[in-house]
C-alpha cells in the first residue's frame, strides 16, 4: 500500500530529515512509528500527504508515485489519507457536529449523507451526546476524538495519527489508542507515530519502525521490498514495450497512411488527365450538334426551297436517328462513329435534285391549267 524507496528529504539551511529511508506497509496494517522528537516522524507525514517533496528517492501510494501527482491533483490525494494532529486544529468557531461534516460538505455530498456520516462516527468515537458542544467546550482527550472522526469523515484507506496522545493524561491516551485500534480492526490502515512510553508498551506487539535521527535504525516486522520494486520493474518493461508497439503501429500507419496518399494522388491525377479530354470530346458533339442545326437552317433559307419537304426528311432524319441509337452506341464504345463513314442522305445536292424535280412538276401543272 505504501512504500519508501531510498527516500532521503533535506531542507535549504542543509538540515537532513530523513537520510536514504525504505520501507513498505501492507493494507490493515497497524505500524507504530517511534522516536525521540525531531527524528523525521512529522517530516514522513508531511511527504505522505505530499505537503513535502522527497529530494531523493521515491514514495508510492496504492502502486502510483506520489511524483506522477500534480498540484491540481494534490486536494485529491489528501482525501485518501486522514491526519490527525496533536493539537487536535479544530475550528473553534464550529461546534463538534460541524467540525466532522465540514470535509463531507467540501468534497459536496448531500445533506442525508452528512447526516447518515457524522451520526456513525459521533457514535463511533462516543460523543453522540456532545454533537451540539463547542471545542472549548471539551476536554482534550475529548478534542482529539473528535479530531479522530473528522479524519475518517471522506472514509481514507489511511490514517496517519502523529503525536495525538501528545497533550493527553495517560487514561486518554490509552481510550485513543483503543479507538484506532478498533479503526484498525474495519480495515483501515492506521500509522501511529508517538514517542509516548505508556501507548508503546501498549503496542508492544505491533510493527515497529524506529527513526533516530533521520535514519531507519530497525523495523520489527519488515515487509520485502524486493517484490515491490520487482513488481514496478515488470511494470516499467510493460509500459516500455506498449510504448514500442504504439511507436510501431504509429510508424506502420504512417506508411499506410502515405501510400494511401500516393495512390489517392495518383487517382487524381489521372482524372485530371482524362476529364478535360472528356469536355473537349463534348465541345466537339456540341460544336458539330450547332454546325448540322446551321447548315439545316441555311438550306431552309435558300430561295426555291420547299420548307415542308425539308421538313419532312428532317422528321424522317431524327427517326431513322433513334432506330439506329442502340447501333450507335456500341460503335462509340469501340472507338468508331459509323455517321462519320455513311454519306448523309440529306446531302445538298440530293436535296437539291428532289426540289427541282418538284418544281419542274408545280411548273407543268400550272402551264396544262393554262
Amino acid at each position: 500500500m505504501i512504500t519508501f524507496l531510498s527516500v532521503t528529504k533535506k531542507f535549504g539551511s542543509g538540515d537532513v530529515a530523513l537520510q536514504d529511508i525504505s520501507f513498505h506497509i501492507r493494507p490493515s496494517e497497524f505500524v507504530i512509528i517511534t522516536g525521540p522528537s525531531g527524528s523525521g516522524k512529522t517530516t514522513m507525514m508531511n511527504l505522505l500527504i505530499k505537503d513535502l517533496v522527497p529530494t531523493e528517492g521515491e514514495i508510492t501510494y496504492k502502486g502510483d508515485s506520489l511524483d506522477e501527482i500534480t498540484k491540481s491533483g494534490v486536494p485529491l490525494h489528501r482525501r485518501k489519507i486522514g491526519v490527525v494532529f496533536q493539537d487536535y486544529r479544530l475550528l473553534p468557531e464550529l461546534n463538534v457536529w460541524e467540525n466532522i461534516a465540514l470535509p463531507l460538505s467540501i468534497i459536496g455530498k448531500s445533506n442525508s449523507e452528512i447526516e447518515s456520516r457524522v451520526t456513525d462516527l459521533l457514535s463511533l468515537v462516543g460523543l453522540t451526546e456532545k454533537a451540539m458542544m463547542f471545542p472549548k467546550q471539551l476536554s482534550g482527550g475529548e478534542a482529539q476524538r473528535v479530531s479522530i472522526a473528522r479524519a475518517l469523515a471522506t472514509g481514507p484507506g489511511l490514517i496517519f495519527a502523529d503525536e495525538p496522545t501528545g497533550n493527553l493524561d495517560k487514561e486518554s491516551s490509552l481510550e485513543i489508542v483503543k479507538l484506532l485500534k478498533q479503526i484498525n480492526d474495519l480495515g483501515t490502515t492506521v500509522l501511529f507515530a508517538t514517542h509516548d512510553v505508556a501507548v508503546l508498551e501498549a503496542l508492544e506487539k505491533e510493527r515497529h519502525l524506529e527513526l533516530i535521527k533521520g535514519v531507519l535504525k530497525n523495523d520489527s516486522n519488515p515487509s520485502k521490498i524486493e517484490k515491490v520494486e520487482k513488481d514496478k520493474s515488470k511494470e516499467k518493461e510493460s509500459k516500455e514495450e506498449k510504448k514500442t508497439d504504439d511507436s510501431m503501429k504509429s510508424e506502420s500507419d504512417k506508411k499506410i497512411y502515405k501510400s494511401e496518399k500516393k495512390g489517392k494522388k495518383s487517382k487524381d491525377s489521372k482524372e485530371s488527365v482524362t476529364k478535360p479530354k472528356k469536355e473537349k470530346s463534348s465541345k466537339k458533339e456540341l460544336a458539330k450538334q450547332q454546325g448540322e442545326e446551321g447548315e439545316f437552317q441555311r438550306k431552309r433559307s435558300q430561295p426555291g426551297v420547299d420548307k415542308d419537304l425539308l421538313d419532312d426528311f428532317t422528321s424522317e432524319k431524327e427517326t431513322d436517328k433513334n432506330k439506329k441509337s442502340e447501333e450507335d452506341l456500341v460503335f462509340e464504345e469501340k472507338g468508331q462513329e459509323s455517321t462519320k463513314k455513311k454519306k448523309s442522305r440529306f446531302s445538298l445536292p440530293f436535296f437539291k435534285k428532289k426540289s427541282e424535280k418538284k418544281q419542274e412538276e408545280v411548273t407543268k401543272e400550272k402551264t396544262e391549267k393554262k
